[in-house]
């Protein structure tokens, strides 16, 4: 890549704003592909019940000593696979 020599503030300013502008965009795009991924990946009606149903089970009290319990009972489970 070619070093650009500038002569005046101005025209620094105007490629900054341009690399902004590409900056946001390339953004965008981004943004725009990982939602369409989602999209494409997740089943509309089935997942959508399945995920409120476990947004309302593990919400609250209840939810948050479920949500520390499960990693706990997972790793006690293979132990006892293993015979450890």
């Amino acid at each position: 890549m070619a070093l650009k020599k500038y002569s005046s503030y101005k025209q620094i300013e105007e490629d900054l704003e341009i690399l902004k502008l590409e900056r946001e965009i390339y953004y965008r795009k981004a943004h725009l592909s990982i939602e369409k991924t989602k999209e494409s990946i997740l089943p509309s009606t089935s997942v959508s019940f399945l995920g409120n149903l476990y947004d309302k089970v593990f919400s609250g009290t209840y939810g948050t000593l479920f949500k520390i319990a499960i990693p706990y009972l997972i790793n006690w489970y293979i132990n006892k696979k293993r015979g450890d």
